[in-house]
């Protein structure tokens, strides 16, 4: 499912990888738990398990996963 399709807050996993993600922002790896808040133009506001916050593109794809 593409990550603009996912209703926000919601824990994602991204699937693919190689994906967007803005210039100059903080790496992100496949797999690993995010929570999407919202997105903000061509790519999305998330947040880390640790609280970093980081912008996907908009048209990555990931997986819903049950919260914790």
């Amino acid at each position: 499912m593409k990550l603009y399709d996912i209703p926000p807050n919601n824990t994602i996993i991204i699937l693919e990888e190689e994906f967007s993600i803005p210039p100059a922002s903080p790496e992100i790896s496949q797999g690993g738990r995010l929570k999407f808040h919202h997105i903000d133009g061509m790519y999305s506001y998330c947040e880390t398990e640790s609280g970093q916050i980081v912008h996907p593109a908009a048209w990555t794809e990931v997986e819903i996963v049950p919260d914790k």
